[in-house]
């Protein structure tokens, strides 16, 4: 089965190159590594529970960078799905992010929030979706409970779950 560990914080405080994580996840016998992007997107093929792999991968990429690596997991079907229940899908890949988080968000999401401005923001299963109008670069929005997780946008979403289908 393949599946996709999402990186937190990767190029935006922890420098991991990506052929280091590629040699981390072979040497820890995930089979199959490869990357997407430079921003900690892995593929990786094999059976161990998502725990076990959350926690090695986790341990290895915090012992390599000398930083705190965190990750949330995601199978191909997970993602499509994320995808299909974008509740911005007329706006930009590029301007709608989905904040992955390893449980459901809290539901006070929508209203536990700051600086919001021209943003929109809705609940997934596991997500949290921001659509930034201006862009997320502009944006001073900052959602506490999406502060364990790491976003990607959704043309990012959509192509991951394109390479872990194939």
């Amino acid at each position: 089965m393949t599946r996709v560990a999402l990186l937190r914080a990767i190029n935006a405080g922890i420098a991991l190159q990506m052929g280091d994580l590629r040699r981390i996840a072979a040497e820890l016998g995930l089979a199959n590594p490869r990357t997407y992007i430079a921003s900690g997107n892995l593929l990786f093929d094999g059976d161990l529970p998502d725990a076990e792999v959350k926690r090695l991968l986790e341990t290895r990429l915090t012992e390599n960078t000398a930083k705190p690596v965190t990750l949330t997991l995601r199978t191909a079907e997970e993602l499509t799905a994320t995808a299909a229940a974008n509740p911005f899908a007329q706006a930009p890949g590029n301007r709608v992010y989905a904040t992955f988080l390893d449980t459901a968000p809290p539901t006070d999401t929508l209203t536990n929030h700051k600086h919001r401005t021209v943003e929109e923001i809705a609940l997934g299963s596991r997500e949290i979706f921001v659509h930034y109008p201006e862009g997320m670069g502009r944006s001073r929005l900052m959602i506490p409970a999406a502060s364990t997780g790491t976003a990607r946008n959704m043309n990012t979403v959509a192509k991951l779950a394109e390479l872990a289908s194939a």
